[in-house]
């Protein structure tokens, strides 16, 4: 099987990139930045949305606009203007419930939102919106912890805390501010933990329990490192983290989206069952058709399940959406888009000039977003390699290889293949 293989090409994104700090601060961060009832025993999942109104240890939630059906009605075409990537639109919703709300945190939260996943498509690289989404987030807090302050049982307001240092955390944690990641994580715990009694009010609740009880046993299962520091959190359960993050995905309206993302990349990544991950990418992709995130994503599955139709399709409609200088649209998503095309034009359509082509501008976009470590730009430079001995270029074959034996691990194909072609040409040259 040739490194061009879907299938093998896939394995190699999957490898972890994360140090176990930044990877413990993720999770204390984001992955529990959720509120969640760590008291309940009983199978959350059969939680309904039926029962939001029915809270029997919960303090009196009139008021609350996380669960407010009105708001909810009011909001649904801004969060999909969110995810589908028109910013402005969701951006003057949010700012509609903030004049008529300015003490409460979840118009800031969600304007923060709206901001973060200005910074998803960059793979949390883009610094241009640090300082706005910073800033939302604080003030998120700011108006979490008065109302708290004034109820301590209100879970709502612990909701925003913990959502919203929990955000702040894993960006810090991304930006190697490790001393403010740290606080912030803490803060975020210590938000989950008052918001135990919310049994039964939403999935919205349910999103951080399910996340804790897949993670846990996971980083403890990949991580022994990391084992002494899981102490502070829950056991967890696997199976039943993912039975409650498809519950989520389901049923939830402001978590719904989010508890999607997590679920693809679970299934893809960490469970490795693309073929249960790729329906999933396919809702989001298609019913986010704007979401460069989503596409890439969905690109990147149906590549690996050999669906290349689609991926063609979808790899041209992300090059074309790059041309026209669409938000979110950048050199991450080019990176993967040229990478299929020029496979598909080497494998399916045996039209190496083209195949050369794309390879070539997927180098370009991988040297422009400064991702020059294994992944699409190795196997870019190996696939032109490649061409260039077919097309009877030495030249170029050899600069190429050269290029590989730089950036490929010491002991892998790659390396091996570029150190034998180069003593080949040397020999040959003698």
């Amino acid at each position: 099987m040739t490194s061009n293989s879907p299938r093998l090409f896939a394995r190699t994104l999957r490898r972890p990139k994360l140090y176990l700090m930044r990877l413990f601060l993720l999770c204390a961060a984001l992955l529990l930045g959720l509120p969640r009832a760590w008291a309940q025993q009983a199978d959350t999942t059969r939680i309904r949305l039926q029962n939001v109104d029915v809270a029997p240890n919960a303090a009196n939630i009139s008021g609350w606009l996380l669960l407010d059906k009105d708001i909810q009605t009011e909001l649904e075409g801004a969060v999909y203007n969110l995810y589908n990537f028109k910013y402005d639109k969701a951006e003057r919703q949010f700012r509609s419930l903030r004049r008529r709300y300015p003490q409460h945190p979840m118009p800031y939260f969600l304007l923060g939102l709206s901001t973060w996943w200005k910074i998803m498509p960059s793979n949390i690289t883009n610094k241009q919106y640090d300082k706005v989404f910073l800033a939302y987030m604080d003030t998120a807090v700011t108006r979490g912890e008065a109302l708290y302050r004034a109820d301590n049982k209100n879970y709502e307001a612990s909701f925003f805390l913990s959502a919203s240092y929990g955000f702040s955390a894993r960006l810090n944690a991304e930006r190697s501010n490790w001393r403010k990641a740290t606080v912030e994580s803490k803060r975020a715990l210590s938000y989950l933990e008052k918001s135990r009694e919310a049994n039964g009010l939403s999935p919205e609740f349910l999103f951080g329990q399910a996340l804790i009880n897949y993670y846990a046993p996971w980083i403890s299962d990949n991580y022994p490192l990391l084992r002494p520091v899981l102490l502070f959190f829950p056991k967890g359960n696997k199976q039943l983290g993912l039975q409650q993050l498809r519950n989520v995905a389901a049923n939830g309206f402001y978590t719904g989206p989010e508890a999607k993302v997590f679920l693809m990349k679970i299934l893809q990544n960490q469970e490795n069952k693309p073929a249960e991950a790729l329906p999933i990418a396919q809702q989001m992709a298609t019913t986010y058709p704007d979401n460069a995130y989503f596409q890439r994503f969905y690109a990147l599955m149906s590549y690996q399940v050999g669906d290349l139709r689609e991926c063609e399709r979808v790899s041209r409609d992300i090059l074309e959406k790059i041309n026209r200088g669409m938000p979110g649209y950048e050199g991450i998503s080019g990176r993967y888009a040229t990478f299929f095309l020029g496979s598909l034009m080497e494998s399916r359509y045996q039209d190496l000039d083209k195949a050369r082509d794309y390879y070539q501008r997927c180098v370009v976009f991988s040297e422009s977003t400064g991702d020059t470590q294994q992944g699409f730009y190795l196997y870019a430079l190996l696939n032109l390699a490649r061409i260039a001995a077919k097309q009877k270029d030495p030249e170029a074959a050899t600069r190429y290889y050269q290029d590989v034996l730089k950036k490929a691990d010491r002991k892998s194909d790659a390396q091996k293949e570029a150190r034998a072609y180069l003593q080949k040409q040397k020999k040959a040259r003698k």
